[in-house]
């Protein structure tokens, strides 16, 4: 198991759920202090995490995650209609690749933009899944595609 500090510089000092910035600094008893979640998915089958998997959270995001399935948000600033789970879509494409439309946007332009976002949150969220995404016009709107590579 890693030590707080390599976990934290590894992952840029920002929650693996919220992706919002740790500090360092808090106390590790505050709500908004650095915690290391030993499980980085959802699910509570894995009976033992695997080496590697640590995450780094903030105390509050990791302890609520205990409780009811972590959920990563889409950030409010892009346009996308019926956005998909993001947890749940991530550990379906490592587990069996493929494709998954995840959102429908209303122009390519902001297609474009989700589709940057979402790769970039992606990274830090899942780094060892190769993801790329795709965006297919259709039905006067544009589709965005998740594809495991």
């Amino acid at each position: 198991m890693s030590n707080l500090s390599t976990v934290g510089d590894r992952d840029a000092w920002r929650c693996w759920l919220c992706d919002e910035p740790v500090d360092p600094d808090a106390s590790v008893n505050s709500d908004l202090g650095p915690s290391v979640d030993l499980g980085a998915t959802a699910s509570k089958k894995a009976k033992k995490p695997a080496a590697g998997t640590e995450r780094l959270a903030h105390r509050a995001c990791n302890t609520r995650k205990g409780a009811v399935a972590p959920v990563v948000p889409w950030s409010p600033d892009l346009f996308v209609v019926d956005p998909a789970p993001i947890v749940p879509t991530v550990e379906r494409l490592g587990r069996k690749g493929g494709r998954e439309v995840v959102a429908r946007c209303p122009s390519r332009a902001d297609a474009d933009q989700a589709a940057a976002w979402l790769v970039d949150r992606l990274s830090r969220l899942a780094p060892d899944l190769a993801v790329t995404t795709q965006v297919e016009p259709g039905g006067g709107q544009f589709l965005l595609v998740l594809r495991a590579a």
